[in-house]
C-alpha cells in the first residue's frame, strides 16, 4: 500500500475533534514531553511510598510514608496560595518552566543522596517537598499554555488528549515501577521521574512558545464570589461538601495501601504496581464508558459513585485473598473514574450560566487542599490502626458518607 494511502487510512482512524488539534506541530511536541512527564508521575505513586518504608523503622512507617506521600503533594498547596502574589504575573511558559526544573533538580538529588549514602528520612521528606512547591502552578501553566496555543473551538479537544494521558499514565507507570522497584531501586525509579521533567524542560526550551499570557492555579476574586453564589444554593453546596470529603477520604488510601503490601501480605513491590495498574486501567474504562452515555440521573450516579467505592475498599479489611482485593481495586477504579467529570457536570447543570466561572473557581479552590489533607492524615491514622484496619475504615467512612448524602437527597426531593 503507497505511503499516502496509509497516512489516509491512519487519519480517519483519529475521531475528526482531534484531527485539527493533532495537525498542531508545537501542540505534538508538548504532547511528548507531557506524556513523558506523566509517565514519571505514574511511577512515583509507587515509588515514593516504597522508599520510604525501605528507609523507616517498621514501628513509625506509617508516619513516614504519610508524611513522604503529603510532601510530595501538599506544598504545591502552599505554593499556590502563598506565592500568588509574584507567580500570577509571571508567563505561564517560564512558570511550566520553574516547575520542571525545580522537579527535576530536587527529586533527581534523592538517588545521588542515595548513591552517597547520606539520604536520611527528614532529607527524603524535605527533598520532595521542595520538588512539589511549584507543582500547582506548572499545572496551571501547562493548561494556560494550551489555551494561548490553540483557538477556542480546539481546546476541549486539546485538555481531553491531555488529561488521557495522565490517566493512561496511571496504567504504564505504576506497572514499569513495581518492576523497577523490586528489581533495581526505589531510589533510581525517583532518579528516572526527575529525568522526565528534564526531557519536558528542555523540549520546551527548545519550541516556540507563546509568551504573553499569566497563570493562576485559583482566581482568588472569583473563588470569594462563588462561595457566596454557593451559599446560596445548598443543592450546589452540598456537592462541593460531598466532593471534599470524598476526596479527603480518599488521601489515607495512598499511604495505607504500600503498607498492606509491605507489612500484611509480604509482598514486593511488583504487587503494589499492580494494585495502581488496575485502579488506572478501571478509571479509563470506566470514565470512557459513562462519557458515552447521553442521559444520566446526575446526582444518584454521583453518590453510587461515592458508596460503590466505599464498599469496595471495605475486603481490605478482612484477611482475603490478594486477587481479592486486587479485583476490587480494579473495580473501583472503574467506579472512582468518572466522578470528577460527573460532579462538574452536575455543577454546569445546576448553574446558571452567568455564574458558572465563579463557582467552578471556588470549587478549585475548596479541593485543592483535600487530597493532600487526606494524604497527611494518612500518616497518623495508618501507623495507629494499622495498614489493613485504615482501608477498612477509609472505606467504611466513605460508604457512611454516601449513606448520609442519600438520606440528604431523598429528604430533599420528598420536601418538595
Amino acid at each position: 500500500m503507497p505511503r499516502s494511502e496509509v497516512s489516509s487510512a491512519l487519519r480517519r482512524l483519529v475521531p475528526t475533534a482531534y484531527r485539527p488539534v493533532l495537525a498542531n506541530r508545537v501542540f505534538r511536541r508538548l504532547i511528548l514531553g507531557f506524556a513523558v512527564s506523566y509517565l514519571g508521575d505514574g511511577m512515583s505513586f509507587v515509588a515514593v511510598a516504597w522508599l520510604a518504608i525501605e528507609l523507616a523503622p517498621q514501628a513509625s512507617a506509617g508516619l513516614w510514608v504519610g508524611g513522604a506521600v503529603a510532601a510530595y503533594t501538599m506544598p504545591g498547596v502552599v505554593g499556590a496560595l502563598v506565592l500568588g502574589r509574584r507567580m500570577r504575573r509571571v508567563p505561564a511558559r517560564r512558570v511550566l518552566l520553574a516547575d520542571n526544573v525545580v522537579r527535576g533538580v530536587f527529586l533527581g538529588a534523592v538517588p545521588l543522596a542515595w548513591f552517597a549514602g547520606l539520604l536520611s528520612l527528614p532529607l527524603y521528606v524535605v527533598l520532595l517537598a521542595v520538588s512539589s512547591l511549584l507543582h500547582a502552578w506548572g499545572s496551571a501553566g501547562k493548561y494556560t499554555l494550551l489555551a494561548e496555543l490553540l483557538p477556542g473551538e480546539q481546546r476541549l479537544a486539546a485538555n481531553t488528549l491531555v488529561s488521557s494521558l495522565n490517566f493512561a499514565a496511571t496504567i504504564a507507570g505504576p506497572a514499569v515501577a513495581g518492576v523497577l522497584v523490586t528489581y533495581v531501586g526505589s531510589a533510581l525509579v525517583l532518579g528516572l521521574d526527575a529525568l522526565t521533567y528534564v526531557f519536558l524542560a528542555v523540549l520546551v526550551l527548545r519550541t516556540r512558545l507563546p509568551e504573553s499570557g499569566h497563570v493562576s492555579p485559583v482566581d482568588r476574586t472569583a473563588a470569594r464570589g462563588g462561595l457566596a453564589l454557593l451559599r446560596s444554593r445548598p443543592e450546589l453546596l452540598g456537592l462541593l461538601t460531598l466532593t471534599w470529603f470524598f476526596n479527603l477520604l480518599y488521601g489515607p488510601v495512598e499511604v495505607a495501601l504500600p503498607l498492606h503490601v509491605t507489612h500484611d501480605l509480604r509482598a514486593p513491590g511488583t504487587l503494589l504496581g499492580l494494585y495502581w495498574m488496575v485502579f488506572g486501567v478501571g478509571a479509563v474504562l470506566g470514565a470512557l464508558a459513562v462519557g458515552t452515555l447521553r442521559r444520566l440521573p446526575l446526582w444518584p450516579v454521583t453518590v453510587a459513585i461515592v458508596l460503590g467505592w466505599g464498599f469496595l475498599l471495605l475486603p481490605f479489611a478482612f484477611d482475603v485473598p490478594a486477587a481479592v482485593t486486587v479485583a476490587c481495586f480494579g473495580l473501583g477504579g472503574a467506579i472512582y473514574g468518572p466522578f470528577v467529570a460527573l460532579s462538574v457536570t452536575l455543577m454546569q447543570a445546576k448553574s446558571s450560566p452567568e455564574h458558572l466561572a465563579a463557582m467552578l473557581a471556588a470549587r478549585s479552590a475548596a479541593l485543592l487542599t483535600a487530597s493532600p489533607l487526606g494524604t497527611a492524615l494518612g500518616g497518623p491514622v495508618t501507623t495507629a490502626l494499622g495498614p489493613r484496619a485504615t482501608l477498612g475504615v477509609s472505606g467504611l467512612a466513605t460508604v457512611v458518607l454516601g449513606v448520609m448524602a442519600c438520606v440528604l437527597l431523598l429528604a430533599r426531593r420528598w420536601s418538595r
